[in-house]
């Protein structure tokens, strides 16, 4: 049964356009957990954009699930993991002016580095994932560097225009899952997944889980985060 990861940046992005103390990512994230969310992810950034180093910190301390941190792998942010120790870390590129990751992580281009780079976070424990666009170039470097898991990159499938478009991204995202599955590395989805073309993916098997933010906290807004992330769950396990 695939399970749903909640991304509470959003609630963080509110609170950051005021500089004041609400709405509150932890508290949103501990109601996420409450509704059935199987694991709450926050992305600190270089820019602290939206999370801060604090949320992290008392978001270690009260998730009851499981908590993912996406970062870029720089030094600093590595320091911070290994100190704080999240269940799992999703390696992530990371520009300053993107509004949002804007694709995958070119592991084939950084190969050397990152394969040290996810030893050392292995040698504390963490688990690590990497957010790679479905190409089997990217998917082979990302299990010969030692990743765990691999997040495969929504993005493109979700801004598809026509069926036909939408179709064939989705066609590309189970090839790249099968072949993720087939070199022994758990797969992932995200990025860009609503509660319409989630529907795609319902009853299948090569997606162990989705990470999903954006839509969700969107949803919530209008309706409370715990039915936002009820509803959610139920289309992903109908």
């Amino acid at each position: 049964m695939p399970q749903l990861e909640v991304n509470v940046d959003h609630i963080a992005t509110l609170r950051q356009a005021r500089l004041i103390d609400e709405p509150d990512p932890v508290t949103a994230a501990a109601l996420a957990e409450l509704a059935g969310a199987d694991g709450i992810i926050v992305h600190l950034r270089e820019d602290r954009r939206h999370i801060q180093d604090r949320d992290l910190r008392l978001l270690r301390q009260t998730v009851k699930t499981r908590l993912n941190l996406e970062m870029a792998a720089t030094p600093e942010i590595l320091a911070i993991a290994l100190e704080v120790k999240p269940d799992l870390v999703t390696l992530v590129p990371e520009k300053r002016q993107e509004l949002t990751t804007e694709g995958g992580l070119d592991v084939a281009r950084y190969k050397a580095p990152l394969k040290d780079y996810i030893k050392e976070l292995q040698s504390a424990e963490i688990y690590v994932s990497l957010f790679v666009d479905p190409k089997a170039a990217q998917i082979e470097v990302a299990k010969a560097v030692g990743a765990d898991c691999v997040e495969l990159h929504t993005g493109t499938y979700a801004e598809a225009i026509t069926v036909a478009e939408a179709e064939t991204r989705f066609q590309e995202l189970l090839t790249a899952a099968r072949q993720a599955q087939q070199l022994g590395l758990k797969v992932k989805a995200g990025h860009g997944l609503n509660y319409r073309n989630i529907k795609r993916f319902q009853g299948r098997t090569e997606f162990a889980e989705y990470s999903i933010g954006h839509s969700i906290i969107a949803r919530a807004v209008l309706v409370g985060i715990e039915r936002a992330v009820r509803e959610m769950a139920a289309l992903i396990n109908p």
